[in-house]
């Protein structure tokens, strides 16, 4: 494979502003009964200064980015909060677990509830008040029936309050009204349902009733004598379970207060800045604080001494400020995640902190924002609401070889076309067709399509394309390879399809029809309760080399497949009538939206019910680039966020028979034990490159793979690498015992009753998570960057000529089974490019002819990302 390492093409960061999860804990359920959680969604929201909201999804520390919800013109999501309502059991015993409902503010007098199952804006409201800069929500009471309220604290020193109740948003009363202007309300959280705790840019914190909008208490933190104001700003508050207030400040101090008397009870100098964002425990036995000198520090009770708090320790984990924060503890997870202009959030272990490493997520999206027009070499790119477009000119092999080897590489790619897609809305998604004459834009309202004339060779011409459907907009676009097709999803769940046609003014696309999706048997109280059908939201669409097989699949991992059908011909020796037959939907009305039944159309694969649920949701799916003979089934790879690799038939509705013999535990370990997740995969016949955030992997799929050799690395490296002991708590791996910052397991030498020294344990408070922990027998992956195949240096010196000479004929029959590397990253994409010169073949696989591959890879790496000025403090530099 020859690859183009594309740097020059652009993805601006954008800052996170706030962090939210959808339940701060999980309650405890006895040991029998865990069951009783697998249903509750737990989900975390990202705010960015561009007006993005990602929902990730924890995944037991897999963290896979489900959903993107772009932002727009002068949007910003500065605060963000979970509403969920209380469970309800219904008649049969079942737990309908509560609705997740999510709110924002962005520095504007206008709170958003945001609809998941659609991926957009579902409701906004404001008031006569200023702008938003802190949002909270009441906690539930024991009664159950009793409405929950949002509280807002503004820039002009107002308290108001937003009423939520029966599913909708509107502005209640203003609670409190500042008696001076400058007073800005900063942070807010409750302290029971009706007392509420505001942090004020006047150097005060004050307690209020919100029954009757009266101040229960004003503390006071004096004056910042090392600043020109000399206001103390108190950036944020936090209760813990016992009523105790906590406080960060401009500072950089943490204060504890008495929850019950209103004063302080101690103040610690951890930052030598402001203390920005705090994060509790469920338990209340810890603090998180993070603060503009980029420190994330942890406090824990003085032992003996209540009410007692002393920092733990502190870590530089953000390269800039550490704006943001919130936890998570719960289905064995116990976890802080913080983000702040550097954009790549960082989940730290909370419960195992210090035992534990943290895990930096990635700043780049988990979809992937770049397109290639193969056989015109364009490569597109896309952000915000601009589209850009390259021409890389020279193949790889004359920048190697030939006389373009001796011109600047500079001059081998050029920017030919900037696309601004009008409307306050950013782009969602975009495609091109691969003889780059077609493009297509979405954005949440509207579809954007371009004829793109490359007749001119020194100037891209672009002309308008009318889309029918333009009003409902698209959350993924695709146009089929021969470019007769336009595919999208809209409202988050619709399948739409379109024709492209020609005529003498250029290209015209019809009117579209909905494909009807398989009905799934989703149980009710699931359907009820937590995030709804958002589940159902499509996130893969592809088409068949062939253009004649359209395929979509959800984040629940339902798979729906449809064919292209000419009238009168049969599919898979069934006809069209017994298309509903097979399917579980009896509707009559299935293709009512097809206008012509003299067309083509699209109709439901008639096995399109026989694809298997996946066991979660997928990051990838891809057709082989294999050209089909006929009679032959379409190969369709399904990569899932546990890394399972699957290929199906889709005409026979099955697996293929590689994935039959090729399960899960026969896959090479440096794959399976990698924590990023895949984000594509780019073909070259029989072999299929895999690629993440971090890592770029092939697998040969004309062979079979085999679970010895799948092994392996782990055998011949297990006493030089060190293993993850126990279970983990959703960040990053085990730290090793000398290296922990917690208190470590002690051993002492004492004789034993035969006179024998016997190694005994130690007993240390701080040591039962060390107790009866079980190696994982897995590796880190941290240090494997130049481990492209089977073995090291190391162990081929330890094992001799003749052990090297074995080692060698081991390792070429692996590499032909597949090959890794983590020399790139982090990887925006990786898209093909059509040489434009009849290169030889790069080997036989099992007889299968392997085909020339040359590919565009593009890296945005953290550093080369544009970040606002950071603080520095004595006798600190940029590196």
């Amino acid at each position: 494979m020859d690859i183009h390492r594309c740097r020059f093409v652009p993805y601006p960061a954008s800052a996170i502003n706030a962090v939210a999860f959808s339940h701060s804990a999980l309650p405890p359920v006895p040991a029998g009964k865990k069951n009783l959680q697998k249903n509750i969604q737990v989900r975390l929201a990202v705010g960015r200064a561009n007006g993005d909201i990602e929902i990730w999804n924890p995944l037991n520390g897999s963290w896979h980015q489900e959903l993107l919800i772009p932002g727009g013109n002068d949007r910003s999501i500065d605060g963000l909060v979970w509403v969920t309502d209380p469970d309800e059991e219904m008649a049969d015993g079942k737990i309908i677990h509560g609705k997740s409902r999510l709110f924002s503010v962005g520095y504007t007098n206008t709170i958003t509830e945001w609809d998941l199952e659609r991926a957009r804006a579902k409701k906004h409201a404001s008031g006569q008040h200023g702008e938003i800069w802190c949002l909270g929500v009441q906690p539930p009471s024991s009664d159950l029936s009793a409405p929950r309220k949002l509280v807002a604290g503004t820039v002009d020193g107002n308290l108001v309050m937003y009423s939520i109740e029966d599913g909708d948003l509107k502005f209640q009363k203003s609670l409190i009204r500042a008696p001076s202007k400058k007073v800005k309300m900063v942070s807010i959280c409750f302290q029971s349902r009706n007392v509420i705790i505001v942090g004020c840019s006047n150097s005060t914190i004050c307690a209020y009733d919100i029954r009757n909008g009266s101040l229960l208490q004003q503390m006071t933190l004096g004056s910042d004598h090392s600043s020109a104001s000399k206001n103390i700003i108190v950036w944020s508050v936090k209760c813990l379970p016992n009523g105790d207030i906590v406080s960060g400040d401009s500072t950089g101090q943490v204060c504890i207060w008495d929850g019950k008397t209103y004063t302080q009870a101690q103040r610690i100098q951890s930052h030598t800045q402001d203390v920005l964002c705090l994060a509790v425990s469920a338990d209340g036995r810890r603090i998180v604080s993070g603060g503009m000198d980029r420190r994330t520090a942890l406090y824990e009770p003085v032992a003996g001494q209540p009410g007692r708090w002393s920092k733990a320790f502190h870590r530089r984990y953000h390269g800039h400020d550490v704006k943001t924060m919130a936890s998570f503890e719960g289905k064995g997870m116990s976890v802080v995640v913080s983000g702040g202009p550097d954009a790549s959030p960082v989940v730290m272990p909370l419960r195992a902190a210090g035992k534990e490493f943290h895990r930096t997520l990635p700043h780049l999206p988990q979809t992937v924002n770049v397109k290639s027009a193969s056989k015109a070499r364009f490569v597109v790119s896309w952000w915000d609401n601009e589209v850009r477009i390259w021409h890389l000119s020279s193949p790889s092999r004359d920048l190697l070889n030939g006389a373009v080897a001796t011109t600047d590489l500079r001059k081998t790619r050029k920017l030919i076309a900037q696309i601004y897609v009008k409307g306050d809305h950013n782009i969602t998604s975009a495609a091109i067709s691969e003889d780059g004459t077609f493009l297509v834009a979405s954005t949440a309202t509207d579809i954007k399509a371009f004829q793109l004339d490359t007749s001119d060779s020194q100037q891209l011409k672009i002309k308008k394309v009318e889309v029918a459907s333009a009003g409902h907009g698209a959350m993924k676009v695709e146009i089929s390879p021969d470019r007769r097709w336009l595919s999208w999803v809209e409202s988050g769940s619709n399948v739409m399809a379109a024709e492209i046609t020609v005529n003498e003014d250029g290209y015209a696309v019809s009117a579209p029809s909905k494909l009807r999706r398989l009905h799934r048997q989703i149980p009710k109280n699931v359907l009820l309760g937590g995030l709804g059908t958002y589940d159902r939201n499509v996130t893969q669409m592809v088409f068949s080399p062939d253009s004649k097989m359209l395929s979509v699949a959800d984040i629940a991992g339902w798979i729906d497949t449809w064919v292209l059908r000419v009238p009168g011909e049969e599919t898979n020796g069934t006809k069209g009538e017994a298309d509903d037959a097979s399917s579980s939907d009896s509707s009559d009305d299935e293709e009512e939206d097809q206008k012509d039944a003299t067309c083509e159309r699209w109709v439901r694969n008639p096995n399109a019910a026989l694809i298997p649920k996946l066991d979660s949701a997928p990051v990838v799916l891809s057709f082989s680039k294999t050209s089909r003979q006929e009679g032959e089934d379409y190969t369709l790879l399904a990569i899932t966020t546990l890394k399972q690799v699957l290929v199906f038939n889709p005409l026979r509705g099955a697996l293929a028979d590689w994935s039959r013999r090729n399960t899960y535990a026969k896959l090479p370990e440096q794959l399976r034990v990698t924590r990023d997740l895949v984000k594509g995969v780019v073909w070259q016949g029989p072999r299929v490159w895999i690629y993440g955030i971090s890592f770029l992997f092939m697998l040969d799929l004309s062979q079979d793979l085999d679970s010895q050799d799948a092994n392996a690395l782990s055998k011949q490296k297990s006493s030089l690498k060190r293993k993850r002991d126990g279970k983990e708590n959703g960040a990053g791996g085990k730290m090793d015992h000398q290296n922990a910052l917690a208190p470590h397991k002690i051993r002492a030498a004492v004789a034993g009753q035969d006179g024998a020294t016997e190694w005994v344990d130690v007993e240390m408070a701080d040591a039962d998570d060390l107790k009866g922990a079980a190696s994982s027998g897995v590796e880190d992956e941290d240090d494997d960057d130049d481990e492209d195949m089977e073995g090291g240096e190391l162990q081929r010196l330890r094992d001799g000529e003749a052990g090297r000479e074995e080692q060698k004929k081991d390792s070429l029959k692996q590499k032909a089974k597949w090959w890794h590397t983590y020399q790139y990253r982090p990887i925006l994409g990786i898209v093909p490019l059509d040489s434009e010169t009849v290169e030889e073949s790069n080997g036989v696989s099992e007889g299968v002819p392997i085909p020339p591959l040359e590919v565009a890879l593009v890296e945005r790496p953290s550093w080369d990302c544009e970040v606002p000025p950071r603080y520095f403090s004595n006798g600190e530099r940029e590196r």
